[in-house]
Order: structure tokens, then sequence, then C-alpha cells
């Protein structure tokens, strides 16, 4: 067996109706897991799901639409969940919202709580819904995708990257609390990826190619390269990896830029 194989586990991920989120879903599901699509738009849930079950066999794949800005909605998801599937092994949290572009100093309070609460106060919702049964058996994982921005500082997206450094360190913490009892808790920090979420960062050609110049590898990424990631963390491959932070960024952080 595979240090990767998933089969008979089952993986909620937020966020996973396009993107990083989607490509996380229909990888964890190629790996034999069953899959929980989610996020705010009933529609687009559906066809993601449906596709998934067309080619990995009907029950390989389940919608179920949430809002992470809503606590009730978060339980439903997890409450739809386990009435379709009996448990939840992994958690990937990865919708996040980043509603302003500009310098600390604009931000108005609404937009700056709302950015904190839907990235991170959300995540420690819906973790706080899903550990207890995996304290309960003994193992599970769960994944918050967090973002370089946590890494750096930004004059333009700087309430994002406080809330996704507060991620590395949510992850850090609850780590600390549950490995005792077996389960696991880690980050994954994507650099420029080409998803609607980061378009402003890459639409246009000039400012792709500043985004990209520092980089190593001097490109984009695709939301496929995060994908993998997400299946060690959830599979028994990272089963001793835990409070980390897996940077993947074609080189973006540790790069002159030379």
């Amino acid at each position: 067996m595979s240090l990767f194989d998933m089969t008979g586990k089952v993986a909620v991920i937020t966020g996973s109706s396009r993107g990083i989120g989607k490509a996380i879903a229909e990888e964890m599901a190629v790996h034999g897991a069953r899959v929980v699509i989610s996020s705010r738009k009933q529609d687009a849930c559906d066809s993601v799901a449906a596709a998934i079950n067309a080619k990995h066999g009907a029950g390989s794949a389940i919608s179920v639409p949430a809002n992470i800005s809503s606590k009730e909605s978060l339980q439903q998801l997890v409450n739809r969940t386990r009435q379709a599937f009996g448990r939840i092994d992994a958690l990937v949290c990865n919708a996040a919202s980043n509603p302003y572009y500009g310098p600390l100093a604009g931000i108005s309070d609404e937009v700056f709580r709302k950015t904190l609460d839907n990235n991170i106060i959300a995540n420690h919702w819906l973790i706080s819904m899903v550990a207890p049964e995996m304290l309960e058996r003994g193992e599970g994982s769960i994944t918050i995708i967090s973002s370089v921005g946590g890494l750096k500082g930004s004059t333009v997206i700087g309430a994002y990257c406080i809330s996704k450094a507060a991620d590395m360190e949510l992850a850090r913490c609850l780590a600390d609390e549950f490995g005792p009892r077996g389960v696991r808790v880690n980050c994954i920090a994507p650099g420029l990826i080409r998803t609607d979420f980061a378009k402003a960062l890459w639409d246009d050609p000039a400012t792709l190619q500043r985004a990209t110049a520092v980089a190593s590898l001097k490109r984009i990424g695709e939301p496929h390269e995060i994908a993998g990631a997400a299946v060690f963390l959830a599979s028994r491959a990272g089963a001793f990896t835990t409070g980390q932070t897996i940077v993947i960024d074609g080189g973006a952080t540790s790069s002159g830029g030379g």
C-alpha cells in the first residue's frame, strides 16, 4: 500500500469548487478518499462533485455548500458530512477572503474584522467541530491553507498577510494540544498561484512579471502543484509531520531574486 493511499478516508475541503481547494479535492479522490466539496454556491459545488463521481465512481464525492462566515453553516457542513460518510478523517481549511487592497491605514474596522474572522476565527470554529471525533479515535489530519504572505510584509494586502501569519500560529498551538492524542495540524503556504482568488496579482502581464521575477523558478504556480502536499499531510506519508508550515512558492521566499 502506498504511503499516500487515502482509501477509506473522508476529507472535507472548504473553498473546493475552484482553484487550490478543487485541485486538492480532485487529488485526494485520485488517492482513494471520499471528499466533501464545499463553497458558498450550490451549483458550483454540485458540478465539481459530479465530475469526481463520474471519474471515480458514485459516492466518491458529495456537495455541501457552506459560508465560512457563519458558524451555523459550518456546523451544518460537519453534520451533513457525518450523515453521509459517518466520519471525518481529514480537514482542509482552504476557504478565505481578501476584500481589501491598499495600505492598512485605509482599511475600515469592518473589513479588517471580516478578514480576520473569515481567515482565522472560521478556521478555529471548523477545527473545533471536527477535532473531537479525531481525538477520540486517536488519529486525524487538519491542514490550513495559509500563504507566503504570512511570512512577509505587504503594503497592499497587509490584513490578509496578518491573518495568514495567525493561521500558522494557530496550527502550531493546536498541534501541541492535539499531538499527544494522535491528531496532526499543519499549514501549507502557497506563493502566487494561478487562481481566480489571486487574479489581481497575475492577470496583467507586467504585474505577473514583477511578481515572478524574484522567484527561483521565474513562473507562477498552478493549483495542482499545491495538491500533492495536501495529500502528503493527510496520508500516512505525513504521519510524523505536525505543527509545520510547508512553503510552496517556486523559491520566492528563498531567492535573492538574482
